[in-house]
């Protein structure tokens, strides 16, 4: 362990997160007694990261192509009303999610609440035949019963330090971390350096009233500076046969739903 600045502590280096990928795939096909049937799904915005990695390992182990894709659960939130600016990237799942087995990839499994979301965004373009959970860090403190199936480490933590994973290709260095929070910040999952941002909008959509064909198109509320509110639309359309796919009308970031779900990490 390393302990730098603002008493940050590195509890996993390069070396460290390579063998725990590598441990994870093989426990994947252990598993699955192969990669027959299986997709690998990253929730944005690391865990996307190590899903490429981890279908890579899978598939030079197996000599074959695993299918890779990455989930966008910002409009699945509990806890999107309180976001004023909601952070929107893609989701990207180029096959049929119906009958297989989902390994749903994230970086650091805390309180669950992600994973909930993912659950039903992924449910929202198909019904796999399993989802299983797989995680860089697992470090405790749920509060919804979720539980991963692959862990590369379970670290203890006080529920006031942050638990983060930086990565090589966005971050400029490859390690796990942890510090005491400081008062008022945000607890749980970084947000990409705007220099890697996705500029693409591509939402997964709930289907409404089990029609799949067509468009339609749903409004939000946008609420400006001046606390005037404004509308946001957006225009869904069948991305494949299991699946919505959706593009915003309107580039602003404060956008929050009419609904009012409530914290994930």
């Amino acid at each position: 362990m390393a302990t730098n600045g603002r008493d940050k502590t590195t509890i996993m280096d390069a070396g460290d997160i390579e063998r725990a990928i590598a441990r994870i795939a093989h426990e994947i096909v252990e598993y699955n007694k192969g990669a027959e049937g299986l997709a690998v799904v990253g929730i944005v915005t690391r865990g996307d990261l190590l899903a490429q990695r981890l279908a890579d390992r899978i598939g030079h182990i197996e000599n074959t192509t695993v299918p890779v894709g990455s989930l966008d659960i910002s409009f699945y939130r509990d806890d999107i009303a309180a976001h004023r600016a909601p952070e929107v990237h893609t989701t990207n799942l180029p096959f049929d999610v119906t009958g297989r087995i989902i390994v749903l990839v994230d970086d650091v499994l805390f309180t669950g609440r992600t994973i909930r979301a993912a659950l039903d965004a992924i449910m929202d373009y198909g019904r796999p035949a399993e989802i299983k959970l797989a995680v860089l860090v697992d470090r405790g403190h749920r509060e919804l019963p979720i539980r991963a199936d692959f862990v590369g480490r379970n670290i203890p933590s006080d529920r006031e330090q942050q638990v983060r994973l930086f990565l090589q290709q966005v971050d400029g260095r490859s390690s796990v971390e942890i510090w005491r929070a400081t008062p008022g910040e945000h607890i749980g999952a970084a947000a990409l350096p705007a220099s890697a941002e996705k500029a693409a909008a591509t939402l997964p959509a709930k289907d409404p009233g089990n029609n799949r064909s067509g468009t339609f198109s749903f409004a939000t509320a946008v609420q400006g500076d001046d606390a005037s509110a404004n509308t946001a639309s957006a225009s869904c359309s069948p991305a494949n046969a299991a699946g919505l796919s959706c593009s915003s009308a309107n580039a602003s970031p404060a956008v929050s739903p009419l609904t009012s779900p409530s914290e994930v990490e």
